[in-house]
């Protein structure tokens, strides 16, 4: 339901405590037993952050980015070295605004996974088999899978930026064609 081992799916960082209810309960009391309206999230995201907050749109449509059924990727643009979100649409916007995806302790935490990750796939480019395997499942696993989930993203572009962790970092996300 979540990337990792039972993440929020809003922030990705917080072990997911709580479960949401995507679409609020008092604006749409026939989804309280759709599975596909309960997202997990950590206490922060679902209680501090959303609480009753729902923005909509001018015509009524949620302006909230809906983790299992839309790519977050298409509202919003994750900085690697800032470790923060950048809104590419009004979805992106609110999402961050109401979960707070820039906070100061995410951002930093997307930075510490940034060099973590970089490490992991350089060690990943050196060993085979068993190993190869472990590394590969701890990537998935880890905190911030939108960390790994950006950096694929960016070692397809034509000319992928040098921050990425150089040459070897690059061949590594492309040869093993590795996924959140």
């Amino acid at each position: 339901m979540a990337t990792g081992i039972s993440r929020c799916m809003y922030c990705g960082d917080s072990l997911g405590t709580a479960i949401d209810h995507f679409e609020p309960l008092h604006e749409t009391p026939l989804r309280a037993f759709d599975w596909l309206n309960h997202l997990l999230a950590c206490t922060h995201c679902n209680s501090h952050g959303k609480r009753d907050r729902f923005p909509r749109d001018g015509v009524g449509a949620p302006l909230l980015i809906d983790p299992s059924s839309t790519d977050p990727a298409d509202h919003l643009w994750l900085s690697l070295t800032g470790g923060e979100y950048e809104p590419l649409t009004p979805q992106g916007r609110a999402t961050i605004d109401v979960f707070g995806l820039n906070r100061a302790d995410l951002a930093k935490g997307r930075r510490a996974a940034f060099t973590r990750t970089k490490c992991m796939l350089r060690e990943l480019g050196r060993c085979a088999g068993e190993e190869a395997d472990e590394i590969r499942s701890s990537l998935s696993a880890q905190p911030f899978a939108d960390v790994l989930a950006a950096m694929i993203t960016a070692s397809a572009l034509p000319n992928p930026p040098r921050f990425l962790g150089g040459p070897e970092v690059v061949a590594v996300l492309r040869t093993y064609g590795i996924r959140p």
